[in-house]
Protein backbone atom coordinates (compact mmCIF):
# COMPACT_ATOMS: atom_id res chain seq x y z
CA UNK A 1 0.00 0.00 0.00
CA UNK A 2 1.14 3.55 -1.43
CA UNK A 3 1.80 5.70 1.50
CA UNK A 4 0.29 9.23 1.59
CA UNK A 5 2.11 12.46 0.54
CA UNK A 6 1.76 15.85 1.56
CA UNK A 7 0.08 16.94 -1.88
CA UNK A 8 -1.85 13.80 -1.81
CA UNK A 9 -2.87 14.83 1.71
CA UNK A 10 -3.82 18.07 0.53
CA UNK A 11 -5.62 16.78 -2.25
CA UNK A 12 -8.09 14.96 -0.68
CA UNK A 13 -8.49 17.70 1.98
CA UNK A 14 -9.10 19.94 -0.72
CA UNK A 15 -11.97 17.29 -2.99
CA UNK A 16 -13.56 16.28 0.53
CA UNK A 17 -13.89 20.03 1.91
CA UNK A 18 -14.90 22.33 -0.97
CA UNK A 19 -12.19 24.44 -0.30
CA UNK A 20 -8.89 25.05 -2.23
CA UNK A 21 -5.65 23.46 -2.52
CA UNK A 22 -4.25 26.57 -1.65
CA UNK A 23 -6.87 27.47 1.42
CA UNK A 24 -5.90 23.71 2.78
CA UNK A 25 -2.49 24.09 2.76
CA UNK A 26 -2.52 27.25 4.50
CA UNK A 27 -5.00 25.62 7.41
CA UNK A 28 -2.73 22.93 7.60
CA UNK A 29 0.62 25.33 8.74
CA UNK A 30 -2.19 27.33 10.62
CA UNK A 31 -2.87 24.24 12.65
CA UNK A 32 1.00 23.05 13.02
CA UNK A 33 2.09 26.56 13.69
CA UNK A 34 -0.71 26.20 16.39
CA UNK A 35 0.02 23.14 17.92
CA UNK A 36 3.82 23.99 18.39
CA UNK A 37 3.09 26.71 20.69
CA UNK A 38 1.10 25.26 22.20
CA UNK A 39 3.12 22.21 23.11
CA UNK A 40 5.52 25.04 24.01
CA UNK A 41 3.58 26.59 26.52
CA UNK A 42 0.50 25.17 27.81
CA UNK A 43 2.69 21.29 27.49
CA UNK A 44 -0.18 19.51 25.38
CA UNK A 45 -2.03 20.38 22.19
CA UNK A 46 -5.16 18.20 21.96
CA UNK A 47 -6.91 17.03 18.07
CA UNK A 48 -10.02 15.18 19.53
CA UNK A 49 -10.68 11.93 18.21
CA UNK A 50 -6.88 11.71 16.57
CA UNK A 51 -4.63 12.11 19.86
CA UNK A 52 -2.89 14.79 21.25
CA UNK A 53 0.89 15.84 21.78
CA UNK A 54 2.52 16.32 24.80
CA UNK A 55 5.77 18.18 26.36
CA UNK A 56 7.87 14.78 28.59
CA UNK A 57 10.71 15.82 30.52
CA UNK A 58 13.60 12.89 30.13
CA UNK A 59 15.56 12.29 33.27
CA UNK A 60 19.55 11.81 32.72
CA UNK A 61 20.02 7.74 32.50
CA UNK A 62 23.09 5.57 31.44
CA UNK A 63 23.29 4.15 27.95
CA UNK A 64 26.01 2.72 26.03
CA UNK A 65 28.06 3.49 22.75
CA UNK A 66 26.93 1.09 20.41
CA UNK A 67 30.81 1.18 18.81
CA UNK A 68 32.68 0.68 21.97
CA UNK A 69 30.57 -0.60 24.46
CA UNK A 70 31.48 1.87 26.71
CA UNK A 71 28.96 3.66 29.48
CA UNK A 72 27.63 6.92 28.59
CA UNK A 73 25.72 9.30 30.70
CA UNK A 74 22.97 10.68 28.34
CA UNK A 75 21.72 14.13 29.42
CA UNK A 76 18.02 14.88 30.75
CA UNK A 77 15.79 16.68 28.06
CA UNK A 78 12.27 17.60 26.68
CA UNK A 79 10.68 15.76 24.13
CA UNK A 80 7.54 15.81 21.85
CA UNK A 81 5.56 12.93 22.27
CA UNK A 82 2.39 11.84 20.57
CA UNK A 83 -0.46 10.41 22.28
CA UNK A 84 -3.11 8.14 20.02
CA UNK A 85 -6.68 8.41 21.16
CA UNK A 86 -8.79 5.57 22.17
CA UNK A 87 -11.29 6.21 18.94
CA UNK A 88 -8.03 6.51 16.32
CA UNK A 89 -7.12 2.88 18.30
CA UNK A 90 -10.44 1.23 17.64
CA UNK A 91 -11.02 2.69 14.39
CA UNK A 92 -7.72 1.65 13.14
CA UNK A 93 -8.12 -1.62 14.66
Amino acid sequence: MAKMTKSDVLNALAEKTGMTRKDVAGFMDALVDLAYKQVKSAGEFPLHGFGKFVKVHRKERMGRNPATGASIKIPAKTVVKFRVAKAAKEAVL
